[in-house]
């Protein structure tokens, strides 16, 4: 068998793109891939370099923009606080164009949630152009601070963040049905304390009766309103020590849930037959296929019988 070895066409140039027949993005070489490296990657001298300083940057026009905000700083510093804005803004649509010529895939790095966030960081200024007051948006730049997980390797800390996330998944249903019951509460509540105050204590309306049981339930109690009567004082202190409870009831759902999503290798009935995981400890019958849950020994969660 004759092999052929690879012929050279004379292609020596370091800016080419190779486009693999697979389909994957065009693999850059050459000072285009050495860019992406500073600019996307934080493992290097100069990546890490270029991201520190990037998110002093960020941080140096999110206060720019918090600062302009204090009455008579912009009337005094309005030249100074003008052309910073526009240094700011500047530095930010060449970092855009440069990310968007160095990556992989321009177009899914426009869609994905930092490409976007990019993209905003830099339009109030060119919309207040057009649109006056639009340069308040350019808060939104506070967002770009998230890459300081990623700048000092601390992405593993927002594993952590999915205990919580799972935890307020799995109690969706028992908050709601909670929160359900709150807004009832409030409803007869402030409803009773409108017949019983009337108009002539401030409590005009059955709205303005459950707006009062809202805040005194949730302690908050602005003190705008306040029952005047023996009865509807009696009612207000009830009302107060139920929303001590009302706190305590929602943190212990979502903590017991936070204690169950630490533990994955709980054993619950699993199908023998598919593996499915999810059935109540007395099901007979697997609800994915059909299968007899032959036996009542624990298997963990998503294990095939076969494991």
């Amino acid at each position: 068998m004759v092999v052929t070895p690879p012929q050279d066409h004379g292609v020596d140039d370091p800016d080419q793109t190779s486009f693999p027949t697979s389909g994957s993005p065009p693999v850059h070489t050459g000072w285009r891939e050495r860019w992406r490296r500073v600019i996307f990657e934080a493992d290097t001298t100069a990546g890490k370099a270029f991201d520190v300083v990037l998110l002093i940057v960020i941080l140096g026009s999110v206060l720019l923009v918090m600062w302009e905000t204090v009455p008579g700083v912009r009337e005094d510093n309005a030249a100074l606080i003008i052309t910073l804005e526009w240094i700011v803004t500047i530095l930010f649509t060449i970092e855009y164009i440069a990310r968007l010529a160095t990556a992989p895939d321009a177009r899914r790095y426009a869609r994905s949630f930092f490409g976007v966030i990019d993209l905003v960081s830099v339009l109030p200024v060119y919309l207040a152009l057009v649109i006056p007051g639009a340069q308040s948006l350019l808060v939104v730049r506070s967002l770009r601070l998230l890459r300081v997980f990623r700048v000092f390797k601390m992405a593993h800390w927002l594993s952590q963040a999915n205990y919580l996330l799972d935890a307020v998944r799995a109690s969706a249903r028992k908050i709601m049905v909670f929160l359900l019951t709150v807004v009832l509460i409030n409803v007869v509540v402030g409803s009773t304390m409108y017949v019983i105050e009337g108009a002539r204590n401030g409590f005009d309306s059955m709205f303005r009766g459950v707006y009062w049981s809202i805040v005194t339930m949730s302690t908050v109690g602005f003190g705008d309103i306040a029952p005047q009567t023996g009865l509807g004082q009696v009612l207000a202190s009830m009302l107060m020590i139920l929303g001590y409870s009302v706190i305590a009831v929602p943190t212990g759902i979502v903590s017991a849930e936070m204690t169950a999503a630490r533990q994955p290798g709980t054993p619950v009935t699993a199908c023998p037959s598919c593996g499915a995981a999810d059935h109540p400890a007395t099901a007979a019958f697997c609800h994915r296929c059909g299968a007899v849950l032959s036996s009542r020994e624990a298997r963990p969660a998503g294990l095939p019988a076969d494991a």
